[in-house]
């Protein structure tokens, strides 16, 4: 259903506030580079922090923007199972492709209540679930028998899943246990290429923030099984991959978009801090080994 080089957008900030006439350009220059959908209010975009009134209108601006050139993901993960609903509902109507539904943080559920919750949301809202498991943040894994046992049980509703387990191996679980139309996306950059050769197809990815037609010519050489030219542009990419996360992302993915477009701002909001100045430098070397600076 989804594949390529699809970014996990930022949210940019001015004064405070959602900076939308940034967000559109930054949306414009995304589809203009290759990007073969958008991630608006996922991690990256800093969703954590934005009001429920904020996080729609950032899914609202990103619809209306992209205006059916690629998908968008529309980022409806919450720790509460009504506001994710909520969320869910919004992004129907605003005209999402489907809804990112990360699993519930802080809350801690089991395997019972991953079900439970996702079953809640696949039976009250027609708007497809792309499931997203990083348990480096939620600290509750998805596990493969429960993604297993939630697409079987939804075929039509849960559609995806985002995995950034770090755990190359699922790529292969998943497949031995659903369809081959059910569609694996990567979480992790950095193992994008591995991924797409166990039978992913792309990527929602930070990097593709900053360098979206180079993000799309990997992707492209991969599809093609162009080995030599994909492991060429992998290589080309990977500093910036380790970069984005050299401090509290998305800080450095920010900063690296303030050195490539003078009309973004590294601003972010409270708890996430500006970029060290340690972090400012593994993103500049990183830019310039990319070719971007």
């Amino acid at each position: 259903m989804f594949s390529g080089s699809i970014p996990a957008l930022v949210t940019p900030f001015k004064d405070g506030k959602v900076d939308e006439d940034a967000y559109r350009r930054l949306i414009d220059w995304q589809i203009e580079n290759g990007s073969k959908g958008l991630v608006p209010c996922g991690t990256t975009g800093e969703a954590s922090t934005l009001s429920n009134a904020e996080h729609h209108r950032v899914v609202e601006i990103c619809v209306e923007q992209a205006a059916g050139r690629v998908p968008v993901i529309a980022g409806c993960g919450s720790n509460d199972t009504r506001n994710a609903l909520l969320h869910m509902g919004f992004a129907r109507k605003a005209g999402a492709a489907a809804g990112l539904c990360v699993a519930p943080y802080y809350n801690r559920p089991s395997q019972a209540g991953l079900i439970a919750h996702f079953s809640f949301l696949a039976e009250n809202s027609d708007l497809p679930i792309v499931l997203y498991n990083v348990p480096s943040r939620t600290v509750t894994d998805i596990e493969d028998e429960t993604v297993v046992e939630l697409v079987s049980k939804f075929p039509d509703r849960i559609v995806a899943i985002k995995d950034a387990s770090g755990d190359l191996s699922r790529v292969a679980d998943h497949r031995m246990g659903l369809s081959s139309d059910f569609c694996q996306l990567s979480g992790n950059d950095e193992l994008w290429l591995p991924h797409s050769a166990a039978g992913g197809s792309g990527c929602i990815s930070v990097s593709a923030n900053v360098a979206p037609a180079l993000c799309a010519e990997f992707h492209e050489a991969i599809a093609a099984n162009d080995l030599v030219k994909a492991r060429e542009l992998n290589d080309r990419l990977f500093p910036l991959h380790y970069a984005m996360f050299s401090d509290a992302s998305p800080a450095p993915a920010k900063y690296a978009l303030s050195r490539v477009h003078a009309w973004l701002t590294d601003e972010v909001r409270l708890p996430i801090c500006a970029a060290s100045e340690a972090a400012r430098k593994a993103v500049d070397d990183a830019l310039e080994h990319a070719g971007l600076v």
